[in-house]
């Protein structure tokens, strides 16, 4: 009589692959599965089944599911916080000329269309996670937009003269638009291109924005 241990399939093995190479084939795989089934609905077989490897190879490079969650939220924060610090690099280089500040709204609004662009489904993952019950979990979570926010505030802050608590709220008011903009536009864009929605979005933006920049901001050739 074969046992049910006996008779069950084997879990099929994948090619040999070298740790790093490994480990970035698990996080490819696992920020799909979170990004289209939630995080509650996937487990560590089905991430061991999708990348043909066995449960103790997986738990060699992540020992739980919330750790293996969290280093994807942590690549893709870290992609996104990339674009951000490109965006706002031009204002706080120097010099700044007229006009170039709507420029820099534009290109933080294109940070957030085209992270959406390309991560699809898996920016929610920054923007909408289902794993909030615990707060060091959310906190994580939550930091690249938090440090994109704090990286916007600094530029407002030099550019409007407003004080660091009035320049923390107008750059979370921003990043929220951009980023709820870039998101509807993912799930519910009308064929019209990204940079449609980049010009829409950072002309409301910037058309509030530059009531508030202060009278003496140094302009190159001003």
């Amino acid at each position: 009589m074969t046992s049910a241990q006996d008779s069950a399939e084997p879990r099929p093995r994948g090619p040999r692959m070298a740790r790093a190479e490994r480990r970035s084939q698990l996080l490819a795989i696992a920020l799909e599965l979170f990004a289209t089934e939630g995080f509650h609905h996937v487990s560590m077989d089905d991430i061991a089944d999708r990348a043909e490897v066995s449960k103790p190879v997986l738990y060699r490079h992540f020992p739980s599911k919330l750790d293996l969650y969290l280093a994807v939220v942590d690549e893709q924060g870290t992609a996104l916080l990339a674009a951000v610090e490109q965006a706002v690099a031009p204002i706080e280089a120097g010099p700044v000329g007229r006009g170039e500040g709507r420029a820099v709204v534009a290109a933080v609004v294109a940070a957030y269309v085209e992270f959406v662009q390309v991560a699809g489904e898996s920016s929610t993952l920054l923007f909408e996670s289902d794993v909030t019950h615990d707060s060091q979990v959310r906190g994580r979570v939550e930091h690249a937009s938090a440090e994109a926010t704090r990286r916007i505030a600094d530029v407002l802050a030099a550019a409007t003269g407003r004080d660091r608590a009035d320049a923390d709220v107008l750059a979370a008011a921003l990043v929220a638009t951009a980023q709820g903009a870039a998101t509807y536009w993912l799930r519910h864009g009308d064929g019209r291109g990204a940079q449609r929605v980049v010009d829409l979005v950072s002309d409301l933006q910037w058309r509030g924005l530059a009531g508030l920049v202060r009278p003496d901001y140094p302009y190159e050739g001003a």
